[in-house]
């Protein structure tokens, strides 16, 4: 049986569409342990307290040579996660929560979880005119689960989604997106208020060096070290070798929605063969096309030595 949604009014969705002005109430779904970008996002979200409210971490599913599935992957993540906190000593208890074991087997059937379950909570807990900002940079499967579970919340949620590739790309196997392709249907099917950050094509600027990484963020305070090993390790010859950070977009964008320059467009359809087809006459969704990179890596490197509480000296 097809799943039935709330109908959100375009005018809402629009206005919820909106970059946020002010201080936000958010939750993050990362795959922590996947690569060192979500490391990166998670510092950089505990680092802007002043605009966002940091609700609760999640730990999503992932399977890749660094895990033996994809429960083996949250776990995974969620002890990266604690280790992060530890790092900035940030309390973890009521704060962490674990995800899926594995993806959703079908469109219609959640994989139900304490990640699920406290972003219903939290969801309708929210205030109408004040959503909740779910911020997902890992498979959706935990998103969409809470979604399946409980449909009323995409009255009361705003996802920042880094999925799939630039809507113009020939495929949009991305990572995130390829691991749970019924998730990524149900989160574009549904009518949540969506704004998408594509991967390849678009998010591709937020390259670093070692060089940048010594320079900036090693020597500010502990976690700016764990950053700095974390980035030193993903490589074995740093020599003409550069990363892209790419899970700090979501981030920057609530903090400075100029820094990611984004239009509002019809929902794609994505295939079953992964890939994007259009429909015009699907609701909107709010899509980046491009991300300024100096400005993102600027204020992450400002946030890091004022949190060590050194000046920088930094021309705008």
């Amino acid at each position: 049986m097809t799943k039935s949604y709330p109908k959100l009014s375009e005018d809402l969705r629009v206005r919820r569409l909106q970059p946020p002005a002010g201080k936000i109430n958010m939750v993050l779904d990362t795959d922590t342990y996947n690569e060192i970008d979500d490391q990166f996002a998670i510092v950089y979200a505990l680092l802007s307290k002043d605009k966002i409210n940091l609700q609760a971490i999640y730990a999503a599913p992932f399977h890749n040579e660094l895990s033996d599935g994809p429960k083996d992957g949250m776990e995974k993540s969620y002890d990266e996660i604690i280790r992060i906190l530890e790092q900035m000593n940030e309390p973890a208890g009521g704060f962490v929560f674990r995800g899926s074991e594995g993806y959703l087997p079908g469109p219609q059937e959640p994989v139900d979880s304490e990640a699920a379950r406290d972003l219903i909570a939290k969801a309708m807990a929210a205030p109408d005119d004040e959503p909740l900002y779910v911020v997902a940079i890992a498979a959706i499967t935990n998103i969409a689960s809470a979604i399946l579970l409980e449909p009323c919340i995409i009255e009361k949620i705003v996802v920042v989604w880094l999925g799939g590739h630039a809507l113009w790309w020939n495929d949009t196997t991305e990572f995130n997106l390829k691991q749970d392709v019924p998730g990524a249907q149900v989160l574009l099917d549904c009518g949540v208020p969506l704004v998408l950050i594509p991967v390849l094509g678009v998010t591709t600027s937020l390259l670093t060096t070692l060089p940048e990484i010594d320079a900036h963020v090693r020597g500010k305070g502990r976690i700016g070290d764990f950053l700095a090993e974390r980035f030193k390790n993903c490589s074995d010859d740093h020599f003409g070798y550069s990363r892209v950070i790419w899970d700090i977009s979501t981030i920057a964008y609530l903090l400075n929605p100029a820094a990611v320059s984004t239009e509002l467009v019809p929902s794609p359809l994505l295939t079953d063969r992964v890939t994007w087809s259009k429909d015009s006459t699907r609701h909107l969704i709010r899509c980046a096309s491009f991300v300024h990179r100096d400005a993102v890596f600027k204020d992450f490197f400002r946030k890091l030595a004022a949190a060590a509480g050194e000046q920088t000296q930094i021309k705008e």
